[in-house]
């Protein structure tokens, strides 16, 4: 039995590749680097003892978080230029490529550390603007330049690329919360911190965490493969 769960562990995170991909790509502008900093996450996973990787409830935050620590360190090293040409494509990048934002957001959030408090004040206001599904208020508390991910995993019908911008990110969701009549959104703990759980009557159909940055959410991550979603649900059923 443990060999079976290790099998599936193993393929999730093969799966989850791409989109940590994705993810460092649109942080660095280089799909070379991009595939440095996942092959380097890969290899800490694999390299850490067995016992610790059981320990880890979660494998695709744990990645997350080592892939962005390595992004932000790659972004923060001397003499590093956002203006350079992409390693792989060979195409300039110019002052409002994707890239370019997400460093800004990511210096911005750096600078600006947000508290428990701050963070859980914005995504009760977000939960209160999609339960009334205002748009306006919903996009003012996003960044300028906020991104959602939707993570189907192939599973579900879901946007491939991230949707840029506060008015697009604000109607994403919107969309999401209209898909079900009896579609309910509660604040939940998400890795670690409050996140909103979508449910479509007792199931739930998507796990939403936010990335907040002084009064704004500045990116917005939507789970909805129903393979990552088992344990909400075995939870809402033991209920």
């Amino acid at each position: 039995m443990a060999g079976a769960d290790d099998a599936v562990s193993l393929v999730e995170l093969v799966d989850e590749r791409r989109h940590l991909l994705d993810v460092a790509f649109w942080m660095l502008g280089s799909g070379r680097e991009a595939e440095r900093v996942i092959d380097e996450a890969y290899r800490q996973w694999f390299g850490l003892p067995e016992a610790e990787r059981t320990r880890i409830g979660e494998p695709r935050s744990w990645l997350c978080r080592v892939v962005g620590g390595a992004c932000l360190s790659r972004l923060a090293s001397p003499g590093r230029c956002g203006a350079g040409a992409d390693e792989v494509g060979g195409v300039p990048e110019d002052s409002s490529s994707p890239a370019d934002r997400a460093r800004r957001s990511l210096r911005a959030r750096r600078a600006r550390p947000t508290s428990v408090e701050e963070h859980d004040t914005v995504v009760r206001a977000v939960r209160e603007a999609c339960a009334r599904e205002d748009e306006e208020v919903l996009a003012s508390l996003l960044a300028a330049d906020a991104a959602a991910f939707f993570d189907g995993g192939g599973k579900v019908r879901a946007l491939v690329g991230p949707v840029e911008g506060r008015v697009p990110v604000a109607r994403s969701l919107l969309t999401l919360l209209a898909r079900h009549p009896r579609t309910t959104l509660a604040t939940h703990a998400v890795n670690g911190r409050t996140g909103l759980v979508v449910r479509y009557g007792r199931q739930v159909a998507a796990v939403i965490s936010l990335d907040v940055a002084g009064p704004h959410v500045v990116q917005v991550w939507i789970t909805l493969n129903p393979d990552k979603l088992r344990t909400w649900n075995h939870t809402v059923r033991a209920r």
